[in-house]
């Protein structure tokens, strides 16, 4: 129960009250570059979620099964020149940088290829955009972040399984889908207004996203909120069960007077 309560506070978290955009300000190029169509705007939040979740996944068994002290692999091979305890204290987390990058822009080739032979022209929509996405720092923040919740941890128990990695990488691509096509939408609507020309293009939006960013400021909390009710979900079906069992009770004592 623990466990799927802490999926779902990862995934709202991510999703809305840490949203990449809004609460931390990563991936604001494409925020800003490709949110001026809905449909576009769309298109690249799949491709983000995408890519972030593959680029997750990739990062999480790499740190777990490498980089980390302790590491299978790396103590395995590391046995062949040292002492087994010397293996152990093994530590490759010095190159996360170069290896997050390294399979970030595998998956964006990846998907690339895929766009192009199947969405044409939603590839000629994205243009300059879709390559960009190896450089959207969303997406290394999001293997960054789960790297310092699997290295480092003091309690070995409170490390990220893989399930919660993908978790927020997931809802980490679903929030920052949410911004931006609500960013397109918003845009769209201001290409039928008369703005005044020194807030045109660029400046009106980054107001806009300024204001969005105030608007979701009011989920703060929203987490706390739910952990608790979630938490005590359980007494409460504890109580039921105690409150059920005592009616059993009565009623076979009443059964037993009738009988007398």
């Amino acid at each position: 129960m623990n466990y799927v309560i802490d999926i779902m506070l990862i995934a709202i978290g991510a999703a809305l009250i840490n949203n990449f955009i809004f609460y931390y300000f990563v991936g604001i190029c494409p925020f800003i570059g490709v949110s001026r169509n809905v449909d576009m705007a769309f298109g690249m939040g799949c491709a983000v979620t995408f890519v972030m979740s593959i680029a997750a996944f990739v990062s999480w068994t790499i740190t777990s099964l490498v980089l980390i002290p302790g590491a299978p692999i790396s103590a395995y091979i590391g046995g062949f020149f040292m002492t087994a305890e010397a293996a152990q204290k093994i530590d490759l987390t010095i190159l996360s940088y170069i290896i997050y990058i390294f399979v970030i822009a595998s998956s964006v080739q990846f998907v690339e290829m895929y766009v192009r032979k199947f969405f044409p022209s939603l590839y000629k929509s994205f243009g300059v955009f879709l390559p960009l996405i190896t450089t959207n720092c969303a997406i290394l923040f999001a293997c960054l972040t789960i790297m310092s919740h699997v290295s480092g941890v003091e309690n070995p128990a409170d490390a990220w399984d893989l399930g919660r990695a993908l978790s927020l990488a997931f809802f980490g691509g679903v929030g920052f889908t949410i911004a931006i096509v609500v960013m397109a939408g918003i845009r769209e609507e201001l290409d039928l207004c008369d703005i005044p020309k020194p807030f045109r293009g660029a400046a009106i939006t980054l107001v806009v996203g300024g204001i969005l960013a105030f608007a979701f400021m009011g989920f703060t909390g929203v987490n706390s909120g739910l952990r608790k009710v979630l938490t005590f979900d359980q007494p409460v079906a504890q109580v039921e069960q105690n409150a059920s069992a005592q009616d059993r009770n009565v009623q076979s004592r009443i059964d037993e007077m009738r009988q007398n």
